[in-house]
């Protein structure tokens, strides 16, 4: 017998509750100015379930930039804003969950 999630109740092979969490997600991109004149990209808006790390890792490798998963956001060293939009879009992320400033 399959394990079943504790969420919603169906068979793990089967359970939605990982997609449903990202569509009720509201993804905020904005710029942020450091010290001594240098810029950070920060992510914000992602749901507890989601694994940060691994979604920092695959942003540094696809942006080739430096970055970290902090508490509830995904700071990119530099700007990043124009293309961290289609990078979110092949992540299965929708365009009117993403909110660039």
């Amino acid at each position: 017998m399959s394990e079943t999630c504790a969420i919603c109740g169906l068979p793990k092979e089967l359970c939605v509750c990982k997609e449903i969490s990202k569509s009720v997600e509201k993804i905020q991109v904005y710029l942020v100015k450091k010290r001594k004149g240098k810029f950070s990209t920060i992510i914000t808006g992602f749901d507890e379930s989601t694994n940060l790390k691994e979604l920092a890792t695959e942003l540094k490798k696809r942006l080739a930039c430096g970055g970290t998963a902090k508490e509830n956001h995904v700071e990119l060293q530099g700007d990043h804003r124009r293309n961290i939009k289609e990078v979110l879009l092949s992540k299965n992320y929708k365009a009117d969950q993403i909110d660039v400033r």
